[in-house]
């Protein structure tokens, strides 16, 4: 309480080492940046009108006031003309592989705020996104041999993202289940979704596999089996059997009539 100096930023008492610095004394985590707040305290910062700044920022400072570019490799300023690279400005002699120091070119790589080239990019084995073609740093999708941002892996058709969620694939490219019903699927009459692998052909409907049952006792069926239709569903030979008299007579004549539509008529030809 006698002889302890007070820091210049939170007003605790200072125990241990103290900065003294713009005429005044500061705890080591409370002397920062102005501006991004890293703590100077080992960086050493440059007094710019009043305030301290670590030396990115007064670079900054005095670029925007000279109306010029700061370069994103050193944090100078930029006297000649920058260099753009994805609106960032470089000294064209600092625009380089950060591993084997090749100047770069268009087809440079950025990652955690470095840029390489492809041959030292593709040898950290990051994965590049099929659709913008930048590193992937976060969460991969495999699909369609390749490898995508989450945001970036989206339906053929809409474009919306699948997040997640189921997608079917079509010659080289993903698509949603709504659009893909709408432009290629066979959809199963029995539970509505696309048919993936073989298809059944039965009733004038198509089914899945496993999804062609009896509508009476699930039990599975085939096109090897015999079965009756009603209601438009498949009904087994077993449970028609058990059906009343009167209901197998009118399903019997309903197929006669089906069966007579569906045969050609003969025509006849009359000579003159």
């Amino acid at each position: 309480m006698l002889f302890a100096p007070c820091c210049g930023s939170c007003g605790e008492f200072i125990i241990g080492r103290v900065i003294k610095a713009m005429n005044n004394n500061w705890h080591p985590g409370c002397f920062r940046c102005e501006l991004c707040d890293v703590e100077l305290a080992d960086l050493g910062f440059v007094k710019n009108a009043g305030r301290h700044l670590c030396r990115p920022c007064h670079n900054r400072e005095k670029a925007k006031g000279l109306g010029k570019y700061i370069c994103q490799r050193c944090h100078l300023v930029i006297e000649e003309q920058p260099l753009m690279f994805k609106s960032d400005a470089y000294h064209p002699d600092h625009f380089s592989c950060t591993h084997c120091r090749k100047e770069l070119t268009a087809e440079a790589r950025e990652l955690k705020g470095a840029l390489y080239c492809l041959p030292c990019h593709d040898k950290m084995g990051v994965p590049i996104c099929g659709a913008c073609r930048r590193p992937i740093e976060g969460r991969v999708v495999n699909a369609l041999g390749k490898q995508w941002h989450v945001e970036h892996f989206v339906c053929a058709k809409c474009e919306k993202p699948f997040l997640g969620h189921r997608h079917y694939e079509k010659k080289g490219l993903a698509y949603c289940e709504t659009h893909y019903n709408q432009l290629f699927g066979d959809v199963c009459y029995s539970c509505s979704h696309v048919i993936e692998g073989d298809v059944v052909s039965a009733l004038n409907k198509a089914w899945c596999v496993n999804c062609f049952s009896c509508s009476t006792c699930n039990s599975k069926l085939t096109l090897k089996n015999k079965f009756v239709e009603f209601d438009m569903k498949p009904v087994c030979k077993r449970c028609y059997e058990k059906f009343p008299l009167e209901l197998k007579k009118r399903l019997k004549k309903l197929s006669e009539l089906a069966a007579c539509k569906a045969s050609p008529k003969p025509v006849s030809l009359n000579s003159t």
